[in-house]
């Protein structure tokens, strides 16, 4: 038996460095009740607003937790409901201001992360693993 580690504890623990990062920034910016599940959510809300049903969908949760995560969310102000212009029947979750400047921070916070991981794995080698995760990606990601 290798000790080596499995791909998926490899893939996962820079993983979880980012998010704690993220979340540290995110609780220090004013957003401490964005939980990971919330967050989940906010992130996949496309720039017009999107569905509920997509969301659950997206974030691989039953309709009805997507459904009281948006509830919540809306609530504290991260999301309002819109009506959906292709269907009047239809409404839409959107970014508030609130929202926008989360996914914002949450955004920058990732992008300092990854920038201190290139710097130090260097940017051929950044540029390889992207490629390989990317490729990898293809398998593993029903939304590529």
């Amino acid at each position: 038996m290798s000790d080596e580690l499995n791909l998926g504890v490899l893939l996962f623990v820079p993983y979880r460095e980012m998010e704690r990062r993220v979340f540290a920034a995110l609780s220090a910016g004013g957003h401490a009740e964005l939980t990971p599940a919330k967050a989940r959510l906010v992130a996949r809300i496309g720039p017009d607003g999107t569905r509920l049903t997509d969301l659950a969908a997206q974030a691989q949760v039953t309709k009805q937790t997507a459904s009281t995560l948006a509830d919540q969310l809306v609530r504290a102000g991260y999301l309002e409901r819109v009506a959906d212009p292709t269907d009047g029947r239809a409404r839409l979750l959107r970014l508030t201001p609130t929202g926008r400047a989360a996914a914002d921070l949450a955004d920058r916070t990732a992008d300092e992360v990854q920038s201190e991981w290139v710097a130090h794995l260097g940017r051929r080698a950044a540029a390889d693993l992207r490629k390989t995760l990317t490729a990898l990606r293809d398998v593993t990601d029903p939304y590529a």
